[in-house]
């Protein structure tokens, strides 16, 4: 899996939320709800082969890591969350 797919969701100081590639300087989407957000890079991932995303709450601290299809989940049995 190359880890210049994977994807991070995180919040500005302005109250939006950003989807942006890891190895981008500059975000994909921006968006008001989390939620879009996310929804958003699920659907870039899965249409470049799959990767990891990463999502950070409020506080900034990583809330849920998710690999999308298809990428390769490096621990399948103990991942339960999604």
């Amino acid at each position: 899996m190359s880890k210049g797919r994977d994807r991070s969701i995180y919040r500005t100081s302005n109250g939006k939320w950003v989807n942006r590639r890891n190895d981008a300087g500059k975000a994909s989407s921006v968006h008001d709800i989390q939620q879009d957000a996310i929804n958003s890079a699920r659907t870039m991932l899965g249409n470049q082969g799959g990767g990891e995303l990463t999502v950070m709450g409020r506080n900034g601290r990583i809330r849920s890591k998710d690999t999308i299809k298809p990428g390769n989940d490096p621990c399948p049995p103990r991942d339960t969350e999604h």
